[in-house]
């Protein structure tokens, strides 16, 4: 992998389902059609939603009809692969690369680097998890960890990812859980899905997170990252174009 030496980082914000991933998405059209700079981006989600993997088509029919501190969740549809997540506590790590490896395993090795070296600076040791026969047929990304994934040394699944490719350019999408509401988590995935994982997760804030992440990612890829807010006009042509967030895509 050959990165140029200057890549674009969105400013965090948070906003609905639908918009986060009709941004992702132009993103990564952009970025494979040459138009764009290698890019990467945190951000949250407002209200919660639940997010399907692009190719995932089976999920419990109360999803649509669930409601958590008085707000509906969204049901929206990720441009990447994987099953689905809840985000809720937690923080999305997306990027958008041009990469000289077909291997998809090793691309994931490779881009996943940066989270490893990130939260090792903060004192957690992360490692992938092994893949597992089950996964496909497990709605939930979090049931399981894959070799795509990264756990915790107690076997606690910290972070998601899951792919999308246009060519050789790659978008990886992540969730990472800081905070998620046991209540919640239980009432979409059912009584016996475990949030638990070490106290020390959960006392790092997202600021704190993005810094060392941040500088990690320069570190790992040999890059230089400049911050540069969506413009107005960027804005305008996301919203203008007709962009299936939602299940029926």
């Amino acid at each position: 992998m050959a990165p140029p030496s200057t890549w674009r980082l969105i400013p965090t914000f948070t906003a609905t389902g639908h918009q986060q991933m009709a941004v992702d998405q132009w993103l990564f059209e952009q970025c494979a059609s040459g138009g764009h700079p290698p890019v990467l981006r945190f951000y949250t989600w407002s209200p919660p939603a639940i997010s399907l993997g692009k190719n995932q088509h089976r999920w419990p029919q109360h999803w649509q009809q669930l409601t958590w501190q008085q707000q509906s969740i969204d049901l929206v549809r990720r441009p990447s692969g994987g099953r689905a997540v809840l985000h809720q506590g937690d923080l999305t790590y997306m990027l958008v690369v041009n990469t000289q490896s077909g291997n998809r395993r090793e691309a994931y090795r490779a881009l996943c680097e940066f989270l490893i070296q990130g939260w090792k600076t903060l004192g957690i040791s992360l490692h992938f998890g092994e893949a597992g026969r089950g996964y496909i047929s497990q709605p939930n990304c979090f049931a399981t960890a894959t070799d795509a994934d990264l756990i915790l040394t107690d076997g606690t699944k910290l972070i998601g990812s899951a792919q999308a490719w246009q060519g050789t350019t790659v978008l990886q999408h992540g969730s990472i859980r800081l905070t998620p509401d046991p209540e919640l988590y239980a009432q979409v995935f059912g009584k016996q899905a475990s949030v638990t994982g070490s106290s020390s997760v959960r006392g790092i804030d997202s600021a704190r997170l993005i810094k060392a992440l941040r500088k990690a990612s320069e570190h790992c890829f040999q890059m230089q990252l400049q911050d540069q807010e969506l413009s107005p006009t960027e804005w305008n042509t996301i919203n203008a174009r007709t962009v299936r967030t939602d299940i029926s895509s």
